[in-house]
């Protein structure tokens, strides 16, 4: 089953264009520390950004250096069906274990409208498909019953990223939807609280810096040591504080770069992060740390 500590990985860039060899060096450390899944292609990697060949690239890439050692689950969603469709085939035909579809975006279709997008990508493969909820981008919630709705009708819908931030409706969905469907956090803060309401674990940004630490969250939870895990949850909320305080992924990719993992590279509209805010990260980094002080 898909769970635990997915990685909602970056995309690293250099001069412009995707750094592969860094790309590879993420992923390997990924899997020593026992992460449990990798999502390429997400918001974090600066999806909107990358070209289709490039989209391809960086999926078949993750896949390859993957080796299925863990599931690579691609991210292939987009605000036209048909290339939603395209990038979710390409993916099923790379070998990638499932696919994170996000809502379209900007043309804010209505729930009959969501309903009839999901349900064309998941009948175009037959590998299982997660959808992925997060308004605050996309412009529009996939409400309860519509999730309720795909979940019965395309048994390929396993479970959904929830990022509404609405713990209210994260339960709405454990209550409406199938036992077996899976409930992933989409906010780092919310992970434990979306565990303890029957979630499987969280599709995560900070995983990117402190994987050990989100394993050892969910270990601890499911080994039902609630007090450790309440302990490790508490620990990261300020540093969860810190690579949100400008859009994600610019903060998080300033982390990496004075961590030594990556550059900062982004691509515009995206830019880097301001001074004052990069001296509150690096106190958060310190204070947690992985940084000397």
């Amino acid at each position: 089953m898909i769970r635990g500590s997915i990685v909602a990985i970056v995309t690293p860039f250099k001069n412009g264009k995707v750094d592969e060899p860094q790309f590879k060096k993420l992923i390997e450390q990924q899997i020593k520390s026992g992460t449990h899944g990798i999502v390429p292609c997400g918001t974090t990697g600066e999806t909107p950004t990358l070209t289709q060949k490039e989209h391809e690239l960086v999926i078949k890439l993750a896949i390859d250096t993957v080796k299925g050692r863990l599931p690579v689950i691609a991210g292939t969603g987009s605000n036209s069906t048909q290339e939603a469709i395209d990038l979710t085939k390409h993916a099923a035909q790379a070998g990638a274990d499932a696919a994170l579809v996000v809502s379209p975006y900007y043309n804010r279709p209505s729930q009959e409208g969501l309903y009839q997008h999901f349900k064309a990508v998941a009948q175009s493969v037959s590998i299982p498909i997660i959808l992925y909820n997060i308004a605050g981008r996309t412009g529009v919630n996939i409400e309860t019953p519509t999730v309720a709705r795909l979940a019965q009708d395309c048994k390929n819908i396993i479970g959904v990223k929830e990022a509404s931030g609405s713990l209210a409706q994260m339960q709405s969905v454990k209550e409406e939807c199938p036992k077996d469907f899976l409930l992933f956090s989409g906010d780092d803060a919310l992970t434990l609280p979306v565990l303890a309401i029957g979630g499987v674990g969280v599709i995560s940004v900070a995983a990117n810096i402190i994987p050990q630490d989100i394993v050892a969250l969910i270990d601890a939870f499911e080994s039902k040591n609630f007090e450790k895990a309440r302990r490790i949850h508490f620990k990261m909320l300020p540093l969860f504080k810190a690579l949100f305080l400008e859009t994600n992924p610019v903060p998080l990719k300033m982390a990496m770069e004075m961590l030594g993992m990556c550059s900062s590279e982004m691509r515009l509209p995206l830019v880097a992060m301001g001074k004052n805010n990069t001296a509150k990260l690096k106190i958060a980094l310190k204070d947690y740390g992985l940084l000397k002080q």
